[in-house]
């Protein structure tokens, strides 16, 4: 029997009445796509220009905001949890169990977004950083109800390992995509003159959250819930699930791998600004270092599928985190090369491990499956919070790296011209400190992440027979 004639099969087994559903196909792709196009629309703006809005608009002290910031992403952490184990405790209604949760949370997500942006001349101080960290933290928690939900679902609207990369891959497009509109379209509207605009700000919110509510509804539309459990199925009590997701080897490996590739993607963002301007002497390149990303991203995305269909997901990401690091090394062992040429190697680099973002989704919905197929129950919400608590923990933790390494290696701001030492210092975080953690991830992949082409495809028959068991 053939993979697609296969699939069909265990979709049949896995949901409700599936003469009536419709099956797997690029309108899930674009709906799923769009729920992180409304995802990143607030969110990009959030953490691209929040700071520089309480900072020149509210008067806030950078200082205020760096502990905000901290608590936020701790307390985030725990909504994130909290927000999943609910989920995993309702009963799925005829259109799902996760798309109704991002109609019902999206537009208050939206509402909390614009506000953040919200100015009342002639207040004091203590009412701008008072509203700043009630908003914020209001916001963040709203995150978590729609993202959660959307983050979940994939492992419900196929079980498929290929179709699931195609949602990953999908999921990380419309991130690009806002991506770019923000940093494109954001400046425009947020800076009058190269100051900060109060108007251009709220502004901003209301265009881009008025967009992120749209891709929102695209998603509730366009994407549909196919794997549907018995919901008489007993439930864990919150230690049992916690006892079995620190079983789940592949959990706590691409865990791992994820977390250390943030903190290299902080670490690298805050190292480049020091590596252009006082390194190559060259800060307009930073503009097209982040133009290459994008397109390295894009480069690969078409190049997923045929090659996890072909190789797998684990062996496709581990020979492009290996191109990485081998890149990355090497540019360390060249520290005179010019700049157009250290653009031209790192953007081999970066498209090695864009395999590794564009599929990082994709893994979580294979530790999903792994998850019931060790404890017997389906707690997608539950997975993936615990994924997502584990990252802003980690969000919070290394949010300082790139400040202390900076300082590390001796930078001095009040110098014109930065010391030899400090310089070949900011080299080295901007090449072998990547490389090696690129490396790691390739060892972590290859030694301890277990899901290989094959056990996927064994694991998805075995989780379809312990289904029918289950039924029995």
């Amino acid at each position: 029997m053939s993979q697609s004639a296969s699939q069909k099969r265990i979709d049949a087994e896995t949901v409700s009445s599936s003469d009536k559903v419709r099956p797997f196909g690029f309108r899930d792709k674009i709906g799923y796509m769009f729920g992180d196009f409304g995802n990143d629309f607030f969110f990009i703006l959030v953490s691209s220009f929040l700071m520089v809005y309480y900072t020149d608009v509210y008067g806030i002290s950078a200082a205020f905001v760096g502990v905000l910031f901290l608590v936020a992403r701790l307390w985030d952490a725990i909504a994130d949890v909290t927000w999943g184990r609910f989920i995993d405790t309702r009963k799925p209604s005829k259109h799902g169990k996760f798309k109704p949760w991002i109609f019902r949370m999206s537009f208050p997500l939206v509402i909390s977004g614009v506000l953040m942006f919200v100015h009342i001349p002639g207040m004091s101080n203590g009412f701008y950083e008072a509203y700043a960290f009630v908003t914020y933290i209001l916001w963040g928690t709203l995150y978590s109800t729609v993202n959660i939900p959307y983050g979940s679902m994939a492992s419900v609207i196929t079980n498929d390992p290929i179709e699931r990369t195609s949602l990953s891959t999908y999921r990380t497009m419309g991130a690009m995509l806002a991506s770019l509109i923000i940093n494109a379209v954001g400046p425009l509207l947020i800076f009058v003159d190269n100051q900060a605009s109060a108007d251009g700000f709220l502004m901003a919110a209301v265009i881009f959250g008025i967009l992120s509510y749209a891709c929102y509804l695209a998603c509730y539309k366009l994407t549909t819930e196919r794997i549907v459990l018995d919901e008489n199925e007993s439930k864990a009590k919150l230690g049992q699930t916690i006892k079995g997701l620190f079983k789940n080897k592949p959990l706590i490996s691409i865990l791992g791998a994820s977390l250390i590739f943030m903190m290299s993607t902080m670490l690298i963002g805050a190292v480049n600004v020091y590596l252009f301007k006082d390194y190559f002497s060259n800060t307009a390149a930073l503009s097209i270092v982040g133009i290459i990303q994008s397109v390295a991203v894009f480069i690969a995305i078409p190049l997923v599928k045929p090659l996890v269909n072909k190789f797998g997901k684990k062996e496709t990401t581990s020979i492009g985190m290996l191109l990485a690091a081998a890149v990355y090394i090497l540019l360390f062992f060249l520290p005179n090369i010019s700049t157009t040429q250290y653009i031209a190697l790192s953007a081999i680099g970066m498209f090695g491990y864009a395999f590794f973002n564009t599929m990082i989704w994709a893994f979580v919905t294979d530790v999903i499956d792994y998850h019931e197929f060790l404890t017997g129950l389906r707690e997608d919400g539950t997975v993936y919070s615990f994924y997502s608590f584990a990252r802003k923990v980690g969000q919070a933790i290394a949010g300082g790296i790139g400040g202390f390494a900076i300082t590390a290696i001796g930078y001095n701001s009040a110098r014109e011209v930065q010391t030899e030492g400090t310089l070949e210092g900011i080299y080295a975080l901007a090449t072998i400190v990547p490389g090696i953690i690129y490396l790691l991830i390739f060892l972590i992949l290859v030694f301890l992440y277990p899901l290989t082409k094959q056990r996927m495809k064994q694991l998805t028959i075995d989780l379809t027979e312990q289904r029918k068991n289950k039924k029995r």
